[in-house]
């Protein structure tokens, strides 16, 4: 199911294709009622409520008798009125199904309730390149109860998603239109997994511009790249061969903390999880202290001041103050509750930040 990119103020082709067809029968219709109207008037010297009257149950052939009696004149144009009537009546009719016809099979009629769908989200994620990065970037949103709409400029990428069942983009991320009609002003966040770097930074810097609150990661394929996608505007920036090698290494000196670390992360791997959240101003985490999360069943790993800016086990007496990130441990449904109140991700750590 592709949604085209429509154009700021544009309509859906099918839209305008299938209107034109009901506004000509319109107009048809009430055209010939009138010229029946005057023409009882004319011949037969009739009120025009009357010939009208006539006209109308001529047009409609529902056998009423006749308003006065006809002479032979008006017997005529009764006549030339009902066959008009069927004429123009069961013709547009034809029309109009041919036309929702193309429509059905053109796939526009596909692509308005598409992008009805993608017009109802609010906070959810645009993830720009359906290839094994995005496709697996997409899937592990889904699993964490995030909706998705999807934007590649390739045919077969396309299919492949909406076989997976997303909401689905055919269009360029970097341009307006397409995040647009992506929704991009109402996502929580955007992830830029295309296979050029170059595209990566030109998605990011347009999605910034768009939505400045949006949290952005961009996949970047060389090291180099992910300062400048930084400086774009990404929240986050990721080298998929860099963090495959890591991860590699990591494996194979410590594969039990890993593990342990990757079944906490994944839902419903185990009966806890680990969340990033921040202390809300009206939020039940800021004033608390750490003991007092604790309590709550509410274990604070580390409290986070800026990306790789850890304060490590926080002392019970360390009050949480508002806007602060906190890295916890807990219960699946707790932290699942604090999760959904609080979407980590801010702009306020970066250099060039915006005002929230």
């Amino acid at each position: 199911m592709r949604l085209p990119a429509f154009g700021r103020g544009s309509r859906p082709a099918g839209t305008t294709r299938t209107a034109r067809p009901v506004l000509g029968w319109v107009l048809a219709v009430c055209g010939l009622a009138l010229l029946g109207a005057f023409g009882y008037m004319l011949l037969e010297g009739w009120s025009f409520f009357d010939s009208l009257y006539m006209a109308v149950t001529t047009m409609t052939t529902v056998g009423f008798r006749e308003v006065h009696e006809l002479d032979l004149p008006g017997r005529i144009w009764t006549m030339f009125m009902a066959l008009s009537a069927i004429g123009v009546i069961f013709g547009t009719v034809g029309v109009v199904a041919e036309n929702v016809m193309a429509d059905v099979a053109s796939g526009r009629r596909k692509a308005k309730r598409m992008k009805r769908s993608i017009d109802q989200l609010n906070g959810h994620f645009v993830v720009c390149g359906y290839g094994r990065v995005g496709a697996m970037v997409a899937r592990e949103l889904v699993e964490t109860n995030n909706k998705v709409v999807v934007i590649d400029v390739k045919e077969d990428s396309l299919q492949r998603a909406e076989g997976d069942g997303y909401l689905v983009i055919h269009g360029d991320g970097a341009t307006e239109e397409v995040l647009r009609a992506a929704g991009v002003e109402r996502a929580k966040g955007l992830v830029s997994a295309i296979d050029s770097d170059a595209q990566n930074v030109y998605v990011t810097l347009t999605a910034r511009s768009l939505n400045p609150r949006l949290f952005i990661v961009g996949r970047a394929g060389a090291e180099n790249v992910i300062s400048k996608l930084i400086q774009a505007g990404a929240d986050r920036a990721v080298s998929p061969y860099t963090m495959a090698g890591r991860r590699i290494v990591n494996l194979a000196l410590r594969p039990g903390v890993i593990e342990f670390i990757d079944a906490a992360l994944t839902p419903g791997g185990m009966a806890f999880t680990m969340e990033e959240v921040e202390a809300q101003p009206d939020g039940p985490l800021a004033g608390q202290t750490i003991g007092q999360l604790r309590q709550r069943g509410i274990l604070t790993l580390a409290m986070l001041h800026a990306p790789g800016d850890y304060e490590p086990n926080p002392p019970d007496e360390r009050v949480v103050s508002p806007g602060e990130h906190l890295i916890v441990s807990g219960a699946s449904d707790v932290l699942d509750s604090l999760a959904r109140r609080s979407f980590a991700g801010s702009r306020s750590w970066r250099p060039d930040a915006r005002p929230a």
